[in-house]
């Protein structure tokens, strides 16, 4: 059936039915569809007729194809793009879409994810005592996905829902200070004391320095270049060798050279690469004489174990410990980590008076977003700002004080115009 619209105008659409459901059929570029209303209304079948006559005048129409899309190809899509660029997270998108989005949004479609949705599974996340952290790189994943499906052609979804990001709390913002880095280079084992001190001075990521192979250094020049499939920016850079890092990785060179001489990677034990070097840390920690430290999940006290002095030590009460303050034992360790030499390299290079965007180049950081956060200021930054501020004042004293005396020196003796004039009685 033909349906009026208002002013007596007949709609190109058509109206009918399949058993007790009505139907609606309609064309786009004279091409049709067909559409069931899933409704036995007559009623309902029009306001849908209206709703696609409407969005094919106004070029809005999505085809039914988006409208039937799920969340199982919108994800799928996503391990693809990760796979086809050889992304170096694949296992972590992998495990946030197995473990957290599947279980709430699996066999979904997508028109039906909507914002509020989005809100009940940020709330049943933080239900479980997951940080906003952790959350944050979930919604992260879905947005991504939203993304591609929107860049498809054609498109696969046609409007992307608000996807909101939480605060985070929990952002790390450990540093260590030269004093500390002397000392843990005492009690380090030889093969990663060079490690240490590549992170110190370059600002390079753990992975980037386990993973340098020879090629990538030229000692004749003085620099280290990084190719993109090598960062995790995907972005080249050159760092250059000065002073103790020089001497360094000439160390480890003349070290190679003599014993290993098959080994491709600048840093090894005993000629062969590692990747885990936690033991010997918290070990190297202990001996400096910091405490283990942990932080609880649910309130946020820190509890540091003044009594423990070992590592055996540390084994045993690490699994029975709880928090003070609440009595929880969700506790996760909360002390200095080989990743705050990537803040201290940043910081320091700041103090030195290495321009921002030459400091973000030398630690690799693409968005200036999270170079700001590495970017850290402690007590001692404060200090030397207040001093900074204290010699200001001192100094506009000063001034004041010259240019008064100034004034006297030329107005003495002297029929300066400044001078009070007085009339003879």
């Amino acid at each position: 059936m033909n349906v009026k619209k208002k002013g007596g105008e007949t709609s190109m659409g058509t109206i009918y039915r399949r058993g007790r459901i009505y139907w609606v059929s309609y064309y786009r570029e004279g091409e049709p569809f067909y559409e069931t209303s899933k409704s036995t209304k007559i009623t309902d079948a029009k306001k849908l007729l209206r709703l696609r006559e409407g969005q094919i005048a106004e070029c809005r129409f999505p085809g039914l194809k988006v409208e039937r899309v799920l969340f199982d190809e919108l994800a799928q899509d996503l391990l693809n793009d990760y796979k086809k660029n050889r992304r170096r997270t694949l296992d972590r998108i992998e495990t946030i879409i197995r473990k957290h989005l599947n279980p709430r949004f699996q066999g979904a479609t997508v028109k039906n994810i909507t914002t509020d949705r989005i809100d009940r599974y940020i709330i049943a996340r933080q239900e479980k005592g997951a940080a906003n952290g952790t959350i944050n790189r979930e919604l992260s994943a879905l947005k991504k996905m939203f993304s591609l499906a929107r860049k498809h052609t054609p498109p696969k979804v046609f409007q992307i829902p608000y996807i909101p990001m939480l605060k985070e709390g929990n952002v790390r913002t450990g540093y260590i200070e030269h004093d500390e880095y002397l000392r843990l280079k005492e009690v380090l084992p030889g093969y990663l004391k060079p490690v240490v001190t590549m992170a110190f001075f370059t600002g390079m990521r753990k992975g980037e320095i386990l993973n340098l192979t020879w090629d990538r250094v030229n000692l004749v020049e003085g620099r280290i270049t990084l190719d993109a499939d090598s960062t995790k920016n995907d972005e080249p850079r050159v760092i250059y060798l000065v002073g103790e890092l020089f001497e360094t990785i000439l160390a480890q060179k003349i070290l190679r050279d003599e014993k290993y001489q098959q080994c491709p990677f600048v840093f090894f034990i005993e000629g062969k690469p590692f990747r885990d070097f936690r033991d010997a840390w918290e070990t190297a920690l202990l001996a400096c004489g910091y405490r283990p430290t942990f932080r609880c999940k649910e309130c946020g006290a820190v509890r540091e174990l003044h009594e423990v002095n070992t590592k055996k030590e540390l084994e045993k009460v690490k699994k029975s410990i709880a928090c003070e303050a609440c009595g929880s034992e969700r506790m996760k360790k909360y002390e200095k980590i080989f990743h705050d030499l990537r803040r201290t390299g940043v910081r320091n290079m700041i103090r030195a008076g290495v321009p921002e965007k030459v400091a973000m180049k030398i630690s690799g950081h693409k968005t200036r977003s999270v170079f700001d956060r590495y970017n850290i200021v402690n007590e001692e930054d404060l200090r030397r700002a207040s001093e900074c501020v204290w010699n200001l004042h001192q100094e506009t004293k000063k001034r004041i004080e010259n240019g008064k005396n100034h004034y006297k020196t030329i107005t003495v003796g002297t029929n300066s115009p400044f001078e009070e004039k007085h009339e003879n009685p």
